[in-house]
């Protein structure tokens, strides 16, 4: 999930943490007392969610954090640590960034309908939506089209605004009411309606054209950078022009991601430029992400080495390839995923201004 700028303007709890950790740790009884309604708040929405997925049909499954590799996405950064075993020999270990190879597994081993609250955990994010550790709620049918799991999760805000009795949801003086359908976007209206941006004319037969795309968004006024790729320059106009312009006054389903930016989606069947992934935001605050799950292993480790190349460009490291993940899909099933970030859902649902406010003992 992309990080937010804070806003100076909040008090409190808007603040960067070091700030915050000058006011008192997060142990102080006048500080637990003030974060404590929700707490309570996030256990009364676990338990709606939890009982709504066992209603489904659903089976909660638990996927160990350490993993041999944390996640293959260029622009996510893991945690890792060294398993010594008792002849000494020593083995590197990820802890997952989230839970997604494991269930997938799950699904090839014969699971269909599966759900689970995991800690996951990301370096380099921190911030009034973001913690190093936190906490997914990801879940997965099997022979499910994806626009299924868009309404599980967008039918998962309301849920959480009633349990609460949120009618109205706020975010930095965005609101928006958590009732009905959620409204559906794909990539390109958003980029055309906010951006002026015709995105599917960079992306002829699904290579990305990186200066006719520079050339939109030159005439626009954002800045571009010499060595700025095709992706640096889509991933530019999405966080800063479009993503703040998301779910305002309803919940709202950003869809039909470019290929090239769904490393892990099958590619839609009626236009091979755009995959089946999608992301619902709320007051601009991205919630959750999903796909219709690529299950072609060629075609996912070729996603997924191209993923750790850029990586290995940008930010001198890579991470190794989950090869029974990999070997894995070819037996998996078709299926339809979802992560949503749990502290997030809280936080709107009971108008919390931090992550650190939903955490019942937050990092500082």
């Amino acid at each position: 999930m992309r990080p937010f700028a804070p806003d100076p303007s909040r008090p409190q709890y808007a603040e960067v943490p070091e700030k915050m950790t000058r006011i008192s740790p997060w142990w102080t009884p006048d500080r637990h007392q003030d974060r404590r309604p929700f707490l309570l708040a996030r256990g009364r929405i676990k338990a709606a969610i939890r009982a709504w997925f066992e209603n489904e049909g659903f089976t909660e499954v638990e996927p160990g954090c350490l993993q041999v590799s944390p996640g293959n996405e260029a622009h996510l950064h893991a945690l890792s640590t060294e398993i010594i075993g008792p002849d000494l020999s020593r083995t590197r270990r990820y802890l997952h960034t989230s839970p997604e190879f494991a269930m997938k597994k799950l699904l090839a081993a014969g699971e269909t309908k599966i759900f689970a609250f995991t800690p996951c955990f990301r370096n380099r994010e921190h911030g009034p939506l973001h913690a190093t550790e936190f906490t997914m709620l990801e879940w997965y049918r099997t022979d499910a089209p994806y626009e299924q799991v868009m309404d599980d999760a967008a039918h998962l805000l309301r849920l959480a605004c009633e349990t609460t009795g949120q009618r109205l949801i706020s975010w930095r003086g965005a609101v928006a009411v958590p009732k009905g359908a959620a409204d559906r976007l794909t990539v390109a209206q958003a980029f055309a309606r906010f951006a002026g941006i015709d995105l599917l004319a960079t992306l002829q037969n699904g290579s990305p054209d990186r200066d006719a795309l520079a050339e939109q968004v030159q005439a626009q006024g954002i800045t571009v950078r010499p060595d700025d790729s095709w992706s640096d320059l889509y991933s530019r106009v999405l966080a800063a022009v479009i993503e703040p312009k998301l779910g305002l006054g309803q919940p709202q389903l950003l869809i039909e991601y470019p290929t090239v930016e769904a490393a892990l989606a099958r590619p839609s069947p009626h236009d091979c430029r755009v995959a089946e992934r999608f992301e619902l935001y709320c007051c601009g605050v991205e919630l959750a992400n999903g796909f219709g799950e690529l299950t072609d292993p060629d075609l996912q480790r070729a996603n997924l080495e191209a993923q750790m190349a850029l990586k290995h460009k940008v930010y001198g490291e890579r991470y190794p390839l989950d090869e029974d993940f990999l070997a894995s899909l070819a037996q998996m099933p078709a299926a339809s995923g979802c992560a949503l970030g749990f502290d997030r859902l809280v936080m709107l649902a009971a108008g919390a201004t931090h992550i650190q406010q939903v955490l019942w003992t937050p990092p500082e």
